[in-house]
């Protein structure tokens, strides 16, 4: 059982001391390694060896439809079985491609990841399937293949689910102390990809609430013999986090917490996992202790499902191009071009995508919704340059000393009344670029981009539950993956930034006291390609079944 943090804006609170002691600030970086030996680089991928491994085909492209329909369902009903499931996890969590440059070879995923570390792992639950053992099953992405963890007999049920787990020391290992922060951004990530994967066959995801404890034991992360206690096990153990029920024409719902443990009691276990890094440099206890004290209790309620603004529905985004495509397509831009200028319809599309709604991905979300964004407009089609504000929810009220804030309506007629977007401070384009690339720790593409953002979360959301810190950060996350899809559906590109000085973010903008903090910032513009890296297919092994 997690232990019950106090008020969320008070010092003592474990998680308002983690989130204000991993702040960056201009004098000093929150806590990290000294240097990386990226040769001893974590390993990217985990595999269970002595599992039963269970191929999936490469079955994205049979399902391809416009990404402008995933809000209708597709004309013939997608059944659950090996081949629909295999186009969803490789769309959701597979590989995109392999780049090369020199001796240097590295793979991209589907969902982003800060660093392109990968923290999530995710695994299968599955009943009553066809072409699927019942039973639980690690997802590896490498070779886009299931790992029988632990198989069951048939008991007459048909149902589906997706279990996601951290292995955070992916993250520590660069990242220090701030790396829970980027795990859970990681998640929302997560979410969101499979919630689109799942809009592409005409399924919905939905997360089931479950205690911490139970989850672990459901995937087999707490069992000592896999996951011994001791001296390195923090760069071995996988964090419980979430687990999602897949709906699908003929599949039932999964059953409740307890049923689970039931389902998979009489199961044999198969497998050891592989090792993650055998010897660590560091440890950052600070990380242990924002999971510890953020995990679900067993004796939480339910939590009340999220409801949802009344904003009209979004449009169909008029791009022709398929939703696998630009799936397998997105990237994280390195580098901007500073001359572009983005039409000023791409850029309200874009934040009324942020919105939201009860359509994918937020149908995936565990709470309320409690993010907002601060822009930075630098080069949006007849848009004045400065700092604006844009509230994701009807009659949310942000404090800032900036002002008095100035609707964009007043000078932007054709900017959707339902966003609510205004302008706290006229300010020239150097200027605007100046703050943006400060604040995002000096990085060149918060400025040379056509807009970024900085995404703040009302952590007086949170009350006594301290679960509720990571929904927030993963909110943040799924709002960032429908930033990256809805850039490449625009013909542009986003990337996610998750260094930047957090205090002086929020004084920039105005805000005060410690209700608003900054989980997240993100930037869009038009991409510069390196064409030194070479890029090449994600399974070049089974090129002859993806079709």
């Amino acid at each position: 059982m997690s232990e019950t943090p106090q008020n969320p804006a008070s010092p003592d609170n474990p998680l308002a001391a983690y989130h204000a002691r991993t702040r960056h600030r201009f004098d000093a970086f929150a806590e990290g390694p000294g240097q990386l030996d990226w040769d001893a680089q974590p390993a990217a991928f985990r595999h269970y060896a002595g599992a039963q491994v269970a191929q999936l085909p490469l079955s994205a492209d049979r399902f391809e439809r416009p990404f402008g329909d995933l809000d209708v369902p597709p004309a013939a009903p997608v059944a659950a079985d090996a081949t629909s499931l295999g186009a969803l996890l490789a769309l959701a969590f597979g590989l995109s491609a392999w780049k090369s440059w020199g001796p240097n070879r590295w793979a991209l995923r589907c969902n982003p990841s800060s660093g392109n570390l990968h923290p999530v792992e995710a695994y299968v639950l599955a009943a009553g399937v066809p072409g699927v053992a019942d039973g639980l099953h690690h997802y590896d992405p490498e070779d886009h293949a299931l790992e029988g963890r632990a198989l069951v007999a048939p008991a007459g049920g048909r149902w589906l689910a997706v279990g996601l787990s951290s292995a955070m020391w992916r993250e520590a290992w660069k990242y220090g102390e701030r790396a829970f922060r980027y795990c859970q951004l990681d998640v929302g990530h997560a979410v969101a990809a499979l919630a689109y994967a799942a809009a592409l066959l005409g399924w919905e995801v939905a997360p089931m609430a479950l205690p911490s404890g139970t989850l672990a034991r459901l995937l087999g992360l707490d069992r000592e013999e896999d996951f011994p206690s001791g001296r390195f096990s923090f760069t071995e153990d996988e964090e419980p986090e979430i687990l999602l029920a897949i709906r699908a024409p003929g599949v039932d719902a999964p059953p409740a917490g307890p049923a689970l443990l039931d389902w998979i009691a009489p199961a044999s276990w198969h497998g050891r996992p592989s090792v993650i890094d055998p010897s660590p440099g560091y440890r950052w206890p600070t990380v242990d202790k924002a999971a510890r004290f953020s995990r679900r209790p067993a004796d939480a309620p339910p939590p009340p499902r999220p409801g949802f603004p009344g904003l009209p529905a979004l449009p169909p985004h008029p791009t022709a191009s398929g939703a696998a495509q630009l799936i397998r397509q997105r990237r994280s831009g390195q580098r901007f071009d500073p001359r572009h200028t983005l039409p000023r319809a791409d850029f309200y599309r874009l934040l009324d995508a942020a919105m939201p709604r009860p359509r994918a991905p937020f149908t995936a979300q565990e709470a309320a919704p409690a993010i907002h964004l601060l822009l930075f407009a630098m080069r949006v089609e007849g848009l004045p340059t400065g700092l604006y504000l844009l509230p994701r929810t009807p009659g949310a009220t942000i404090p800032t000393h900036l002002g008095p804030p100035r609707p964009a309506a007043d000078f932007a007629p054709d900017c959707p009344a339902h966003l609510g977007l205004v302008q706290l401070a006229a300010l020239g384009l150097q200027e605007v670029q100046r703050l943006a690339r400060s604040l995002s720790c000096h990085q060149d593409i918060a400025a040379t981009s056509a807009f970024s953002l900085g995404m703040v979360a009302d952590f007086a959301s949170l009350g006594a539950d301290g679960h509720a810190y990571r929904s927030l950060l993963r909110e943040a996350g799924i709002v960032g993956q429908v930033l990256y899809l809805e850039a490449e559906a625009a013909g542009v590109r986003g990337t996610g930034i998750g260094c930047f000085f957090d205090d002086p973010v929020h004084q920039a903008f105005g805000l005060a006291g410690p209700r608003w903090q900054s989980v997240y910032h993100f930037t869009v513009g038009a991409p510069v390609v390196d064409t030194r890296i070479e890029t090449g297919p994600p399974y070049p092994q089974r090129q002859q079944d993806n079709s």
